[in-house]
């Protein structure tokens, strides 16, 4: 058990050096931004490790299949939202779909930049968007820069810590994994005593 993240890992980076893995990440880039609940960095990460070269190019498409799969959640948000609607609110989405639409009250168009780096799901604001027709340009703007901010952080750091950071982190990634568990736990319990 105590090896689990590791072999995770391992099993990750060997499916960033795959010859489809550009594919992979474009697709799961596009279905966390509207449905999917896995976030490309953990697809990323590997894939920049594994081909350090290619980090700005990979970053690049992160970013912009990640806002394709915003406006598809846009367009869920605009057109279908009354049809999804009692899911969501009976769902673990609720309290961060709630929150999307105060923060778009409060800050306008500024939520969708800074849900980029929020711990709250990135297809919540994009849905909220859409529910709350906020205006598709401004959107994809922010979203461009909130994400590609996010995505090419992301693949500066890996690029520049390089193989010294791979070593580092296959050292550690069991604790890293456990201590990333507990923050859901902890998260999860906050939530659900809200």
């Amino acid at each position: 058990m105590a090896s689990m993240f590791r072999q995770l890992y391992d099993r990750a980076l060997g499916w960033a050096r795959h010859r489809h893995a550009p594919r992979y990440l474009a697709a799961i880039s596009v279905a966390e931004s509207s449905f999917f609940p896995v976030p490309p960095d953990v697809m990323l990460a590997p894939m920049v490790l594994a081909q350090p070269q290619a980090a700005w190019r990979l970053a690049w498409l992160t970013t912009w299949t990640s806002v394709l799969g915003g406006l598809i959640g846009y367009g869920i948000g605009a057109l279908a939202f009354t049809a999804i609607e009692p899911w969501l609110l009976a769902s673990r989405y609720a309290a961060a779909y709630q929150q999307a639409v105060a923060w778009f009250g409060q800050w306008g168009v500024w939520a969708v930049f800074v849900a980029g780096f929020s711990p709250i799901p990135y297809k919540v604001f994009t849905i909220a968007a859409g529910a709350l027709s906020m205006a598709v340009l401004p959107f994809t703007l922010a979203s461009l820069v909130g994400r590609g901010a996010r995505f090419f952080l992301v693949a500066a750091l890996l690029r520049w810590g390089g193989a010294r950071m791979e070593a580092q982190l296959r050292r550690h990634i069991d604790r890293v994994g456990w201590a990333i568990v507990a923050l859901v736990v902890v998260g999860a319990v906050a939530y659900a005593v809200r």
